[in-house]
């Protein structure tokens, strides 16, 4: 008891500031100028998450089923990954030299805090992936080992139902994870405050906020979706570009009364 109401403390030092329905487009903006000022770092990001893509294609382009619950996890660690780029993008805040050196020291593990969230989000993407796999190859009327074969017997599938579930059941995985890491991990790469206490801050933003943050989340997936689609180039832009972002919305939501 005593560790949450100091973890309740120490997220109420942090006060949420309000925010315009639209202000997303707004940290897109500023993502995309963190991108062109030192692009280096983020398009080598990028270019390992598109790398990663084209691997997991080529070893499961003919389980479709697997396929499609590993790239939907992937998003929910991808906000893990972008840690060296919420680096850069301070550094760039703060007026200080940003090199792909300010990246790499960001995943220096000086403290257990970002390993620990790293996990429990590694934990999550894993029980989505298996989720995913056991229900679509439990309950299609067929073999779904290509893209073809997932839209055929899933997504118009006659009784309509699998798809239904397939999407309610991420969305229910999903949802947490979006609200418990939002700001939360920027904020433990910027703050010396506990794990729990960036996650209720997190939870914070968005209860405070839902319209905007749901636009958040929606961007989030179609401008990855949209990286995926395009044979995983997209991923070497967007990926750095939402990472940046992601620090830009960290920084316009949370304020220190600290």
């Amino acid at each position: 008891m005593w560790r949450d109401e100091r973890a309740l403390a120490q997220s109420r030092a942090f006060r949420v500031r309000p925010v315009p329905l639209l202000r997303p487009l707004g940290w897109l903006a500023r993502g995309w100028k963190d991108l062109l000022r030192c692009p280096l770092p983020g398009l080598l990001h990028g270019l390992a998450s598109a790398v990663f893509g084209v691997l997991l294609l080529s070893v499961a382009h003919r389980q479709f089923w697997w396929l499609a619950g590993a790239f939907s996890g992937f998003l929910l660690v991808a906000p893990v990954v972008a840690t060296g780029l919420y680096a850069i993008s301070r550094a760039l805040e703060r007026r200080e030299p940003a090199t792909l050196a300010t990246a790499l020291s960001a995943w220096i593990p000086r403290d257990r805090r970002l390993v620990v969230f790293g996990l429990l989000l590694a934990l999550a993407g894993t029980g989505w992936v298996v989720t995913s796999a056991s229900l679509i190859t439990g309950f299609a009327g067929g073999p779904v080992d290509k893209p073809l074969d997932f839209l055929r017997v899933v997504v118009l599938a006659r009784d309509g139902w699998l798809f239904e579930a397939w999407l309610l059941l991420g969305g229910v995985l999903a949802a947490p994870v979006f609200a418990s890491s939002v700001v939360a991990i920027p904020m433990l790469l910027d703050r010396e405050v506990g794990v729990h206490a960036a996650v209720l801050t997190s939870w914070r933003v968005v209860m405070e906020h839902p319209a905007p943050m749901a636009l958040w989340a929606a961007l989030l997936m179609g401008l990855s979706a949209l990286g995926m689609v395009t044979a995983m180039l997209g991923l070497v832009v967007v990926v750095p570009w939402l990472a940046h972002a992601s620090w830009h919305a960290y920084r316009d939501l949370v304020e220190s009364d600290a």
